[in-house]
């Protein structure tokens, strides 16, 4: 079974905003794929379902994105998931707003969602696939991630959760090589 982690914060306040684009992600993978997250547990949302014949399980963590790493740990560790079958997708300030990059290991980049899940799995050794979401003209980062999109951001997020969608559809089918060959 593979296990696909969208990042984002719990709540209506936080629903359609910048740092919820992991949860927005989900949302679009599970949709086209009939897959329901709504079972509770593990300090999350979650559900199983197939994406072109792959077992897979969807998971929303429900404790925020800073502290997400224990609820990833918590469902590995109880369905005994190998961590090369982690993909996380998460908001990423470094990449220009609609940019995709898939990666096949590596550090956080400073993201404190991404330093939780690696501090509490113990290795950097799983793919990911990182949104961009721009970086804010002024300092206040925090502000700007739980802002919501502008409008004329909105037009086009639709596009890029579905661009998202195929590349995360192309990892579990044709691998993450074939997938960042496309996407990067």
């Amino acid at each position: 079974m593979r296990l696909i982690v969208g990042l984002g914060n719990p709540g209506k306040r936080y629903e359609n905003t910048r740092h919820n684009i992991g949860f927005m992600l989900i949302d679009r993978i599970a949709s086209a794929y009939g897959i329901k997250v709504e079972t509770e547990g593990f300090e999350s949302l979650w559900g199983v379902g197939k994406i072109g014949g792959v077992d897979v399980l969807l998971l929303k963590p429900q404790t925020f994105v800073n502290r997400s790493g224990g609820a990833v740990k918590e469902i590995i560790d109880y369905f005994k998931i190998p961590i090369g079958n982690l993909l996380v997708l998460y908001d990423d300030i470094d990449l220009p707003f609609g940019r995709i990059s898939i990666r096949g290991s590596g550090g956080s980049g400073g993201h404190r969602g991404m330093e939780s899940i690696l501090m509490h799995v113990r290795t950097s050794l799983f793919p990911r696939v990182r949104l961009g979401i721009g970086r804010p003209e002024d300092s206040d980062v925090s502000g700007y991630v739980l802002s919501i999109f502008t409008e004329e951001e909105q037009v086009i997020l639709d596009s890029i959760l579905g661009r998202a969608k195929d590349a995360v559809e192309l990892i579990q089918i044709n691998g993450i090589k074939e997938a960042m060959n496309r996407f990067n």
